[in-house]
């Protein structure tokens, strides 16, 4: 085929989505066209290139063995074509970092540090991109992720950053003005939750917080919940109730005496931590190494960093 016969280009994107979703509703969704609109660009694809690359299965689409085939070659080139405009735009900015954060943690933890590494390195500008998902770095302008969770993530670089524990919280003003001295006094107050973790078999709530200390008479179920955890911060900062807190993002408020830790409590660690995230498929520019050591020398400064520079594990975990 010569390449004046190339199929439009939009047709192709859509058969790459289709084929990698193995679904027609699914591509629609992501491409924001409908399935209907999806159906037709398939069919001129197949009119084009005069075979059948999607074959009917009941109520289902499989790739036929030309879909198959060909879908393998064309997502890597969909690939090379998203790099190849991440390099165009990256040649006219260079001193561009553009990072993933989950909202609590860029909220609590980020974006106060943040004017600390602008005032130090004024040629860099960050765009903090603050959302939960998984990042795909083939098909974004991200560069660089961190994320809450075991680390366990496909095909990337990943460096554990922090770790993270949980304690009871509230404000000054509650716990001054109703008694708050043992965990049985909790039965007179609001119990705010954190549910922005319950993938964490080992993130206490409050029914294990309150069997672990032997605590009875004191409903665990009742209370706001809040499904991020800078939510449950703000809450209990404005005496809303006592919350069982992620430290990392508390700490703030607990060093600037909007908070205060209840019962001599230690922290309880959890399974889950922060972990530094990268593609594999390219190396860092200056701006993203000069950023990511600074999080690195932000994390070992916080006290929960739990690995020297030297020791830090950098690997590519499976499974998410």
């Amino acid at each position: 085929m010569s390449r004046d016969r190339l199929p439009p280009l939009s047709a192709l994107r859509v058969f790459e989505a289709a084929a990698r979703h193995e679904s027609f509703k699914h591509a629609a969704e992501e491409l924001f066209v409908t399935p209907g609109a999806v159906s037709q660009q398939i069919r001129l694809l197949e009119e084009h290139v005069g075979v059948e690359l999607f074959v009917r299965d009941g109520r289902r689409v499989v790739l036929s063995d030309a879909g198959k085939a060909s879908s393998i070659i064309l997502k890597e080139a969909f690939e090379k074509m998203f790099e190849a405009t991440r390099v165009m735009r990256q040649t006219q900015q260079k001193g561009r970092v553009t990072v993933s954060v989950a909202p609590s943690f860029a909220a609590k933890w980020l974006m106060p540090r943040l004017g600390d590494f602008s005032a130090a390195n004024p040629d860099i500008d960050v765009w903090v991109s603050a959302d939960m998902a998984t990042t795909d770095f083939a098909v974004s302008d991200v560069d660089l992720a961190i994320r809450y969770g075991t680390g366990n993530y496909n095909n990337v670089n990943v460096e554990h950053l922090l770790v993270e524990a949980v304690l009871p919280v509230c404000s000054p003003a509650l716990f001054d003005a109703a008694p708050i001295r043992k965990p049985a006094d909790l039965m007179h107050h609001t119990l705010l939750h954190d549910v922005s973790s319950d993938l964490d078999p080992s993130d206490p709530d409050w029914a294990m917080w309150l069997k672990g200390h032997g605590v009875d008479g004191v409903d665990p179920s009742r209370g706001p919940r809040f499904n991020q955890s800078h939510m449950v911060i703000e809450a209990a900062v404005a005496g809303r109730g006592v919350a069982l807190a992620k430290r990392t993002i508390a700490e703030a408020d607990l060093r600037a005496g909007r908070l205060r830790g209840l019962f001599n409590e230690k922290d309880a660690p959890v399974s889950f931590g922060y972990h530094l995230v990268w593609p594999q498929t390219r190396e860092p520019s200056l701006a993203q190494t000069r950023f990511m050591d600074w999080l690195r020398a932000q994390a070992r400064d916080g006290g929960h960093a739990t690995a020297s520079p030297q020791d830090r594990p950098v690997f590519a975990a499976q499974g998410i």
